[in-house]
């Protein structure tokens, strides 16, 4: 599996778990920590470690693939999932804006958003804000 498509199944969980404002944003050129962050919001600190725990279940599940680091369990307002080139993070509403929607927001600075699907269902971004190899947007049709 790309890690293209693990980011994509990843969006596709949270999106089926309720998971709001999703984004999946490309880093690969701007980063070495990853080349994809997928981005998630829940409704509360119960929902955020729910929304962790149906990714691990169903990755582990359905592909075989296991986190190779986790941070966040205890403070349940944000999650890390680490699987090497793709990390999700999953926020409470509260901690997203004081921590990762700022970051967000850097990442995408001056990139194009490309349209995911339209009509995106329950608070989920209609878009994906992501560049390719040499700086080229990545059309993602089909997520």
């Amino acid at each position: 599996m790309t890690s293209l498509e693990l980011a994509k199944e990843a969006v596709q969980i949270l999106d089926k778990k309720k998971g709001m404002d999703l984004k999946l944003i490309g880093i690969r050129d701007i980063s070495v920590l990853a080349d994809y962050f997928v981005i998630a919001t829940g409704t509360s600190s119960t929902h955020v470690k729910a929304l962790a725990d149906e990714v691990e279940f169903q990755l582990k599940e359905r592909h075989s693939i296991a986190t190779e680091h986790t941070e966040g369990y205890r403070s349940n307002s944000w999650i890390l999932l680490d699987y090497g080139n793709v990390i999700v993070h999953v926020f409470t509403e509260e901690s997203r804006l004081q921590h990762g929607h700022a970051q967000a927001e850097v990442l995408c600075a001056g990139r194009i958003p490309v349209s995911v699907r339209p009509g995106a269902p329950r608070g989920a971004s209609p878009f994906l804000y992501g560049a390719g190899h040499r700086g080229a947007e990545t059309p993602l049709a089909g997520l």
